[in-house]
């Protein structure tokens, strides 16, 4: 399989259902919210989503809004990311970021629309008429969880409260596991257990998606280490700067690097039983090991 041709055939298509669902206009809300949902990004969480649905035997266009519902939830964690109270960030993806552009009420604002947006998505019945209502309400409930204080809320305050000091290698997977991985992780899920898929098929998922989501982690944390600023779209060394709890500042970048190898790995290991419809997944955990090292 060509991953990156796939990759950008799937960002393609999560692209116009945001574009279509999305209002347009000059100034206000939805112009702060189009900034940052359209300022780059490759889609990794909805198209996780799409990829484990077609492993199971599943219709990706009748995940088609949840999946992207992910994107919106994912953006506007880096909107609120990037705030001076958060990390300070002037850019992202080679762009100003949110708060740079509209202010940091706006930006606030933005971030907490484009989380609504996304359970509005989620759950409109026009756009999930093709799902199972008990099994989609399990989803809602699931990824609430992964966002919240058992998931990605709670590893960044985590994540903070580390700024500094140096965390054990048990608190510092907490953290990633926590602040990353859980979003990936249930985006994966998503797509699985939405694709009428079997509870063996489920978990293999859920594991695989646990295992990638700390490695894209690890990545991220070496990239901002070794990447270049035209490619990252920002300046590497922050992480370093505000003194954050990283795998390259605990182990190293080369431990860092056999870490996220192994991991990916295991994640590919899951798939196991799976056949060649799983073979985007499979792509996919090598794409994010391989990124730009």
């Amino acid at each position: 399989m060509d991953i990156r041709r796939y990759l950008e055939e799937k960002k393609t298509v999560v692209d116009a259902r945001i574009d279509e669902v999305l209002p347009r206009a000059a100034d206000g809300i939805y112009a702060a919210m189009r900034y940052s949902l359209f300022a780059g990004g490759k889609r990794l969480r909805p198209i996780l989503a799409i990829a484990a649905t077609e492993a199971v035997g599943g219709s990706p266009k009748d995940i088609l809004s949840v999946a992207s519902a992910l994107e919106f939830i994912h953006t506007y964690s880096l909107v609120h990311d990037d705030l001076p109270a958060m990390d300070n960030s002037d850019f992202r993806r080679g762009k100003p970021t949110s708060h740079k552009m509209f202010g940091d009420a706006t930006a606030i604002l933005t971030g907490d629309a484009l989380l609504t947006m996304a359970f509005e998505l989620m759950t409109a019945p026009e756009a999930t008429k093709g799902l199972d209502p008990r099994v989609l309400q399990q989803v809602v409930c699931e990824v609430a969880r992964a966002i919240g204080t058992e998931g990605m809320i709670g590893g960044q305050v985590a994540d903070l409260d580390y700024a500094g000091r140096k965390p054990s290698a048990q608190e510092l997977e907490h953290i990633h596991q926590h602040k990353t991985a859980a979003l990936i992780r249930t985006s994966a899920w998503t797509g699985a257990v939405l694709g009428d898929s079997s509870p063996g098929q489920v978990e293999a998922i859920r594991g695989y998606g646990e295992k990638v989501g700390l490695a894209f982690q690890i990545v991220d944390d070496i990239l901002d280490e070794v990447g270049e600023e035209g490619r990252l779209g920002k300046t590497p060394g922050g992480d370093r700067e505000m003194e954050k709890a990283t795998y390259p500042a605990l182990f190293g970048i080369e431990d860092s690097k056999n870490k996220a190898k192994i991991l990916i790995g295991s994640a590919v290991g899951e798939l196991k039983e799976f056949d060649e419809r799983a073979d985007a997944l499979r792509g996919i955990a090598e794409f994010i090991v391989a990124r730009d090292f």
